[in-house]
Formats: C-alpha cells, structure tokens, sequence
C-alpha cells in the first residue's frame, strides 16, 4: 500500500518497494553491516527470479501516513550490537523521512546473524 500525500500542487504517491530500497541503501552505508538478508525463504526463492532486488532485507508496513520498518542484516564480527543496531535505526530513519518527507514510527533491527 503507498504513502499518500498532499500538497498545493497535487498528490504524491510513494510505493512500500521505493521506501525499502532507500532504507536498504542507508543500512548498507552504517558501519558494522556486512549485508542484509532475506526475511524467509519464500523471499529469497523469489529474489532468484527477479532482476532488482534493491529492498532486500526489508519490509515495510504503511498504514495512512504511518511508515514501519523492519530491516533483517548480517553483522561484523567485534561491534557493539547495540551501537550498530542504534546507528542503523536513526540512519534509516533519517533517510527515508528525508526522501518521503513523512514521520517514520519505527524502524526494527533484526540481527540475523554474524560474520567473520
């Protein structure tokens, strides 16, 4: 479902697929990220067929003007969790409420796992 909104000179709609691909560009730029990954398995079968898979990692869940997000990433080995998890949240948050020009509710880390 796309994020709506008005102005004076009209209507601007942005698609849930734009806003991953924003907030996947932002988790790969924090320090401490190694990749993002798929949410299940489904969602990796279907990236195998598709050409762009710049949202991997991502949902997003709009309601209204409401933007959640769920990022699913893999970390350095020998960071701070917390420091990482912190700085991916307020990262993908500032970026996609600069690019929508909307207020993000929540942005969730998923620390799938650990490399090397």
């Amino acid at each position: 479902m796309p994020v709506t909104t008005s102005n004076i000179y009209g209507k601007i709609s942005i698609s849930d697929e734009a806003i991953a691909k924003v907030a996947a560009h932002a988790a790969l730029e924090c320090y401490g990220v190694v990749e993002m990954v798929p949410r299940k398995l489904s969602d990796s079968i279907s990236q195998l067929f598709k050409r762009d898979t710049g949202g991997k990692g991502v949902n997003v869940v709009t309601t209204g003007d409401r933007i959640f997000i769920d990022v699913f990433v893999i970390i350095k080995f020998g960071v701070s969790i917390a420091a990482v998890a912190e700085s991916l949240k307020s990262a993908v948050k500032y970026k996609v409420e600069q690019f929508t020009g909307m207020i993000v509710s929540e942005v969730n880390v998923n620390i799938i796992g650990v490399k090397l």
